[in-house]
C-alpha cells in the first residue's frame, strides 16, 4: 500500500487534520501514534475520501490510482 503525507486539511468542524493520500479504497487507521493511538479501524473510502472516526485523519483516493487499485 502506498502512503504519502500531505500537509493538514482545513474543516470546517475539526480544524486541521492530517490528510494522508492512498491508491487503495480499502485503508487502516491506527492514529499513528504507536501505542498512542488508537484501536486499528479499517475504513472503506466509497466516493474519493473518508476520515477516520477516531483521530479525524482524512484518507483521500490517489486520483492517479490504478483502475484495479481504486476499486
Amino acid at each position: 500500500m502506498s502512503v504519502e503525507l500531505a500537509n493538514p486539511t482545513p474543516h470546517p468542524q475539526l480544524g486541521h487534520v492530517e490528510t494522508v493520500i492512498v491508491d487503495h479504497r480499502h485503508v487502516a487507521c491506527d492514529g499513528g501514534d504507536g501505542p498512542l493511538g488508537h484501536p486499528r479501524v479499517w475504513l472503506e473510502i466509497a466516493d474519493h475520501q473518508t476520515f477516520c472516526p477516531y483521530c479525524s485523519r482524512l484518507f483521500v483516493l490517489n486520483p492517479d490510482a490504478e483502475a484495479a487499485d481504486a476499486h
